[in-house]
């Protein structure tokens, strides 16, 4: 198993310091502080194992063990700063898709039902090839975009 060293710089052990003093920050950020502090091996360590941190902070040895790898990999502020998510998502309702829905909303529907449900709307645009696919919850968005409603 790898070891990670922590070695931080005056300047991050004052940054952390403050960080758990002063301030707002999210739990994430103590936690991560906490553990950088007691993990550090430079001049400014108060050194602690990784069991006494794990017992005091109640959290998990491997918690411990991904910040530590996450500085040494990442860097000091990849590991006090959440990362944004890098997944992009495509848009499956488009301005022709919605009008599409609604017109669908202001007709009949289906035989044998007295109101389209939002799994039907969905169904039928699949059916009708506007869509390759797309979720009811995808059709209620659109819906409460455009403030239309399926009546009651």
């Amino acid at each position: 198993m790898t070891k990670y060293k922590v070695t931080l710089t005056e300047d991050e052990h004052t940054e952390l310091m403050d960080t758990i003093n002063k301030g707002c920050h999210t739990s994430q950020k103590f936690r991560a502080a906490y553990i950088l502090l007691n993990c550090d091996e430079g001049k400014f360590a108060d050194k602690v194992t990784n069991e006494q941190m794990s017992k005091v902070l109640k959290i998990g040895m491997r918690t411990i063990d991904r910040v530590k790898k996450k500085f040494v990999e990442e860097g000091f502020d990849a590991v006090l700063e959440r990362k944004s998510p890098d997944r992009e998502y495509d848009r499956k309702a488009d301005g022709e898709v919605e009008a599409h829905l609604i017109t669908l909303c202001c007709s009949e529907p289906p035989q044998g039902y007295a109101r389209w449900s939002l799994r039907l709307l969905a169904d039928k645009l699949v059916e009708l090839k506007y869509v390759d696919s797309i979720s009811y919850e995808t059709v209620r968005r659109v819906l409460k975009k455009t403030n239309y409603s399926l009546g009651k």
